[in-house]
């Protein structure tokens, strides 16, 4: 079973990249563009901290969507992830369960993997490498 199911680490890995950061540039949407305009994030403001956050999250995640310069965009989001524990859920409760941040840390430690992993085969990160 492991040697079957190992051939398809690496698409796997492009896959794990992509709906990474799809699920911060969801974030950052919703804070930068408002949409939907049902979502708590809607009513951010841009100057705020959560605005800034925003900001990092719609540009870096749709470079992790695309897999570019995949290696430093997840170190910074993995930094800004523990960052947005650390302020905003951590002082709420010491569980995570209970501060609502079980998805902070779970994306934190998603792009550290991914500072280290890279962006698999299936990135812009790949298509470039193999044309230089």
């Amino acid at each position: 079973m492991e040697q079957m199911l190992s051939r398809y680490q690496p698409l796997a890995l492009s896959l794990f990249r992509f709906i990474t950061g799809l699920m911060l540039f969801q974030y950052g949407v919703a804070k930068i563009l408002k949409i939907p305009a049902e979502s708590p994030f809607a009513k951010v403001e841009l100057t705020s901290l959560y605005g800034v956050a925003g900001g990092i999250e719609l540009v870096l995640g749709a470079l992790l969507l695309l897999g570019l310069f995949t290696r430093p965009v997840a170190f910074i989001l993995s930094g800004e992830m523990a960052f947005a524990y650390f302020i905003s859920h951590a002082p709420r409760g010491f569980f995570p369960v209970v501060n609502n941040g079980s998805l902070a840390i779970e994306l934190c430690f998603a792009c550290l993997f991914l500072a280290t992993a890279g962006g698999g085969p299936i990135s812009l990160d790949s298509i470039l490498r193999k044309k230089g």
